[in-house]
């Protein structure tokens, strides 16, 4: 349609909208600048094409596309349908709000619950271990995958959409999101996420198929080695706080369990960020 009009819109303008760069903001608002010109020269006509031109023009300019849900759709119920999304190899961003709960029909413990926490159906405490949902992405290698939490690291929340937004493929941003099933005041969320994260229970990376394509490794540790322990983070929820009162024992064997297995979780993360194309090991890269 925008061809068939040039006479009228002109060579210029169709080949400048035809052959715009959008891959920043800028780009994007220019185009959307050539829209408005386009249309305003096309308004005037009254041919079945013009009309339709006029009302489709918008997608002249691209447009960024998010998919945006909970930790049991993404984990659970819906996983199969996300897994064929990322596999599809589309240009679409899906941000995970993990609050690692049924939070909205509930507090059902979901496939992203940790070990150890309490929630419906795991009153006795759940005794298997996360989902890991960004790692099993990982594993397409075409899929941009990350993991974030506001509260730790604003600013590395901010790079991680802005990279996730101009992957020209499926982009899976898992975020951390403390929840009123956690059990405790809310106001208190940022300061929790500081310490998941301090700990090593919510390691920050990014894993971006780009620098592969540049000869280097896509993984990249954004956290720091653990400070402190586990308990320097579940000593604050009730959901972890609540076995140990009724069962003193049950919950000290799944803690431990947690601790160990949160050891392993960033062990595996530092040896996938070490590991250079040519399968040697190299330095950690993280911020």
């Amino acid at each position: 349609l925008l061809q068939g009009h040039a006479g009228l819109l002109g060579d210029d303008l169709v080949s400048a909208i035809l052959g715009a760069d959008q891959s920043s903001e800028a780009g994007i608002n220019a185009q959307r600048e050539r829209v408005v010109a386009l249309r305003s020269k096309i308004s005037a006509l009254a041919t079945n094409e013009a009309r339709t031109l006029h009302q489709i023009a918008d997608y002249l300019v691209d447009k960024s596309v998010w998919i945006v849900g909970g930790d049991g759709w993404a984990y659970d119920i819906g996983f199969g349908g996300l897994d064929h999304v990322i596999a599809s190899g589309r240009n679409v961003n899906i941000l995970v709000l993990d609050t690692e709960v049924y939070s909205n029909t509930g507090g059902q413990q979901s496939k992203a619950t940790p070990l150890g926490a309490v929630a419906k159906f795991s009153m006795a405490g759940k005794a298997v271990a996360k989902k890991d949902l960004g790692l099993m992405a990982t594993t397409y290698g075409t899929v941009y995958v990350a993991r974030i939490a506001i509260g730790a690291k604003d600013g590395h929340t901010v790079s991680v959409l802005r990279e996730a937004e101009s992957y020209p493929g499926p982009s899976l941003v898992i975020a951390y999101s403390h929840c009123v099933a956690h059990g405790y005041s809310l106001s208190q969320g940022l300061e929790q996420q500081k310490r998941a994260v301090a700990c090593g229970y919510w390691p920050l990376f990014r894993f971006d198929p780009r620098r592969a394509e540049k000869g280097e490794n896509p993984m990249k540790l954004d956290s720091a080695p653990p400070k402190g322990s586990l308990r320097d983070f579940t000593a604050n929820e009730t959901r972890f706080q609540m076995l140990e009162r009724i069962n003193p024992e049950r919950s000290a064997m799944l803690q431990q369990m947690a601790a160990e297995s949160v050891k392993e979780r960033f062990a595996l993360y530092q040896q996938m960020a070490a590991v250079n194309e040519n399968g040697s090991a190299g330095s950690v890269q993280s911020d």
